[in-house]
This record gives C-alpha cells, structure tokens and sequence, in this order.
C-alpha cells in the first residue's frame, strides 16, 4: 500500500495501516516530512503501547518512506491519497498514480470535501477511484467516510469497506456531495462558532466550554478547528459554498483573517488558542 502526503493524516494512515499487519510506503515530495512523520508515529504509538498496543519498534519495520510515487509502484494494490486539501494538488497525485500504479490498484483519497468525481476525471481508471476519509487523530477515530463517485464500482466499494473494517474502522458509505456527510455537518458548526466569537457572545473558552458541557463534545469547535488546521477549514467552507451555492456555508470573517495572518492553529503553534511546542 502506497500513502502519499506524510502530514497528520497521511502519518497516521500510514501508522494504522502497518499496526494491521501491512507493509506501506510514505511518500512526500516537502523536504524531510516523512521523517518528521516518522517521529510522530514513534510518539503516537509509544503512548498505545502504554496501553497495550502493539511494539513501536515492529510496526515501524513496516513503514518505508519513498521519494517518489513511481518507487513504490510495482508493489502497490492501493494508494491512498492525504495532501494539502486543493484539488489542483490531488488531481496532479492522482494523474502521477494513475500512470504509475499497475492496472489493477484502487487509487482512494482522503478528501474531506472535493468531489471525488473531479479526481476520478484525472484518471484513465474512474472506476478504481473512490474517497476514503479518515478522521484526525486516525489513529483513535474509528470513523472512515467511503465515498463513491458516479462511476465508483460496486468491486471498489466492497474492497475499501472491507479493508477499513480490517483496520478497526467503521466505514460509511455516503454520496459525492460537496463535503460529504461529515464536514456538511461539522464546518457550519465550527464556522458559527467562530461568528458568535466574532460578536463577542463569549470567549474562545467559554465556547468550547458550552459545546463540551452542554453537548457532551469531547473537543469544543474552535479547539477541534485548530486541530484542523484553520486553512483546511476554510478550504472545506469554499468547497461547500461553491459547490451548493448557498452563501451561509462562507467562511466567518475572523477565520479568513486568522488564516491570512499565518495563524493556522497547532500545526502553526497558534489559532483561535496559542499551542506551546
């Protein structure tokens, strides 16, 4: 299995995939992100293992990191896409795959709002294309988001649930809408947050405070869209504007700033909360 993007997601892909017994190669074009991701995984399965998870040590010996697509090729049945959510970016991965990959590979994304049409389109293989949308942190979510395009086989679709099951997941299968199901739901909750900060209805931690009490959150709105990454969460509310039309999915102003002014939440170190280390 190949994984292409070794940011959060791709990272953690990458790390379950190998707990379940798989070897996979990570692949990214920036300048020492898979070590960097790498690491995480070290720390990331140093605390399951306190738990009872299994060795580091031997999961790691799965994980090889590659420099590009084409060198993990021959051997991969499966690429699954993680890269920065813009759909120039992931149509150029899936182009390069396509041509790259044998025949008979699946080549899935973990989008969490392009069309997977539009990726399909990129590709002489529509059919062996399909969505397959972790949640962060993947390695503790067990939600997977299967999303099939028009032309999505039912052999596609069959073999990505059953392999999310495999990696202690739960997939659902939802339709290629704007934002899917998740992110429909989800990012009109953050970005309301984010306007009742704006007009000063309460601050950061009073907000979370109201969603994590009051809902039973286990993560307020503004604290989940800085794990997020506040660029991520604009990029998802432009999707979902453009692609239905509708002006109340437009980014609250405030988080367009935030984004502008490099303040990306804790992959910047701050956002709506400031996030030592």
């Amino acid at each position: 299995m190949l994984v292409v993007g070794a940011g959060q997601m791709g990272g953690g892909i990458a790390q379950v995939v190998a707990a379940s017994g798989r070897a996979v190669a990570l692949q990214d074009s920036a300048p020492g992100a898979t070590g960097r991701a790498l690491e995480a995984m070290r720390r990331s399965l140093g605390k399951l293992a306190e738990k009872g998870g299994p060795d580091p040590d031997a999961v790691l010996r799965r994980v090889t990191t590659v420099e590009r697509v084409a060198d993990a090729a021959p051997d991969a049945d499966l690429m699954v896409e993680a890269v920065v959510e813009d759909a120039a970016v992931k149509e150029a991965v899936f182009r390069e795959a396509d041509a790259a990959l044998p025949p008979h590979a699946i080549l899935a994304s973990n989008t969490s709002s392009i069309p997977i049409g539009s990726l399909a389109a990129a590709t002489g293989r529509p059919d062996r294309v399909i969505g397959m949308h972790f949640f962060n942190p993947v390695p503790v979510l067990r939600l997977v988001e299967v999303i099939r395009s028009a032309a999505t086989s039912d052999a596609t679709a069959a073999a990505v649930v059953a392999l999310a099951r495999d990696l202690g997941k739960e997939p659902v299968e939802v339709r290629d809408v704007p934002g899917f199901a998740a992110n429909r739901i989800l990012m009109p909750f953050i970005n309301e947050a984010v306007r009742a900060l704006e007009e000063g209805v309460a601050d950061a931690g009073g907000i979370d405070t109201v969603a994590r009490l009051g809902f039973g959150h286990p993560m307020g709105p503004l604290a989940l869209a800085d794990l997020i990454g506040l660029d991520t969460c604009v990029a998802i509310m432009d999707v979902l504007r453009d692609g239905l039309g509708d002006p109340r999915f437009e980014a609250a102003p405030l988080l367009r700033r935030l984004v502008a002014e490099g303040k990306l939440g804790r992959k910047s170190g701050e956002g709506f909360f400031t996030h030592p280390g």
